[in-house]
């Protein structure tokens, strides 16, 4: 797959997602189903994270299916992650029914590929054709596909996991686990324990209400996490998102680790063990690409995206090159030995394998980073095509890269305008060596986009 976006019509950049009832339907979802299962034979995997309506478009995307003759296999309520990976040990394709972090009203899709990486461009528009022209395939009744259950499947992505930690490297250290009511309250808290950590939960029954607190692991959201970290003297905290392919980070001293230093922290101990490729997408903090040049790895970007991101990976590496890490500055890291997706379960696995390696505490190896400061912004509009056009005309005297949306380059610093791929939003990401510079380039930067 070309690492170049192609234009969708109905799935964004992590597969569709709307409001229930207003922007997804079931009769949209049962339409995706059928779709998914006249151009993918043989056995699908489903699964969907806690939302109060994952029970309802599991069932028609389920019924969608079968009645185009696919075989399905119910694998239950898991992390995305955890589908992906059994699909790619055992099955021909997937569907997950999750919103990831978007807040508890709304729900999607996001379709699985027998590899385990979410269905490219390419595909994604195939499947979109046979959706509006509902020219999908309705099997007769002695073709209709069969159904079984099988949730017993989870075990086989936490073993794949410990696995890859013997030695229980988590003794001796206490970590407060977050799950956000989501998914990874019955995976993260077992990967940790059976590597050895003390666990301590939050938030750690499902809910599809969500009510600790929403989905996205913002800093504001996860205050009671912070203070149970320091109140029982854990060596971090860590929290998902709705379907746990992230995981962020709250240290020893309950402040939150901001995503970018998450990310540089965790190449930088791969990078000291092996040397090759970190691939991440152009949204991602210059602090990732200073600590990779520094451990003598190279970096590779693309459009932003976790798809995008996993199938240059694959791809690389099917060319004979080293790929040793990759993700994005969210918390959505991908260890190529384990699986090509965002995985937040072995994130937290390998957060607690740098503090034993290293002897240090999280606060510590952070500090030990080098120091960028980060504006995020967004400006509600349907029109990001024009405003992007109007930052390029405004700058183009400077350096400028259009891998996704427009990336600015001036004076140690770069600004990153593009149009959200699930939202009607314009994000704004500045990514300078000092704050005031940051500040004046964000203000400059809006000014010419309010005109």
């Amino acid at each position: 797959m070309s690492a170049t976006k192609m234009e969708k019509k109905l799935f964004g950049t992590n597969g569709v997602r709307g409001i229930v009832g207003k922007d997804l339907t079931p009769d949209m979802v049962l339409a995706i189903g059928q779709s998914l299962g006249t151009m993918r034979k043989g056995r699908i995997a489903v699964g969907r994270d806690t939302r109060t309506s994952g029970e309802v478009f599991v069932k028609v995307i389920k019924a969608g299916l079968l009645a185009s003759g696919c075989d399905i296999v119910d694998c239950g309520i898991l992390p995305t992650p955890a589908l992906q990976y059994i699909v790619k040990e055992y099955f021909d394709s997937g569907a997950m029914i999750t919103a990831s972090h978007n807040p508890p009203e709304y729900n999607g899709v996001k379709i699985i590929e027998s590899d385990g990486t979410e269905m490219g461009d390419e595909e994604t528009i195939r499947l979109e054709k046979i959706f509006f022209a509902r020219s999908f395939l309705t099997q007769t009744w002695d073709k209709i596909g069969h159904e079984i259950s099988a949730p017993h499947l989870l075990e086989q992505y936490i073993n794949a996991i410990t696995s890859k930690f013997p030695g229980k490297p988590g003794e001796g250290i206490t970590v407060v686990v977050d799950p956000g009511s989501g998914p990874a309250c019955i995976t993260t808290p077992r990967i940790l324990t059976e590597i050895g950590c003390k666990v301590i939960t939050i938030n750690g029954i499902m809910d599809g209400t969500f009510p600790g607190r929403l989905p996205e692991p913002s800093p504001e959201g996860l205050k009671n996490l912070a203070d149970l970290v320091k109140t029982s003297g854990a060596a971090f905290g860590v929290a998902h998102d709705g379907d746990a392919d992230r995981a962020v980070f709250i240290d020893e001293n309950g402040q939150f680790v901001e995503e970018n230093q998450e990310f540089a922290l965790i190449a930088r101990q791969i990078c000291r063990n092996k040397q090759g490729i970190i691939v991440t997408p152009v949204s991602t903090g210059q602090i990732v690409e200073i600590i990779v040049r520094q451990e003598n790895c190279s970096i590779k970007y693309t459009p932003v995206g976790s798809i995008y991101v996993a199938r240059t990976m694959r791809t690389l590496t099917e060319k004979g090159e080293s790929v040793i890490f990759g993700g994005e500055g969210n918390g959505g890291l991908i260890f190529p030995e384990h699986q090509f997706c965002r995985d937040g379960g072995m994130t937290a696995a390998m957060m607690v394998h740098i503090l034993k390696s290293t002897g240090k505490p999280l606060s510590e190896l952070i500090a030990q980073l080098p120091i960028r400061y980060i504006i995020k912004d967004k400006i509600a509009t349907k029109n990001g095509i024009d405003l992007l056009k109007t930052v390029k005309s405004s700058y183009s005297k400077d350096i400028i890269d259009e891998t996704d949306g427009v990336k600015i380059f001036k004076e140690n610093m770069w600004a990153l305008v593009r149009a959200s791929g699930t939202e009607p939003i314009v994000r704004f990401i500045i990514d300078s060596d000092t704050k005031d510079k940051g500040i004046r380039f964000h203000k400059e930067l809006k000014s010419y986009v309010e005109k």
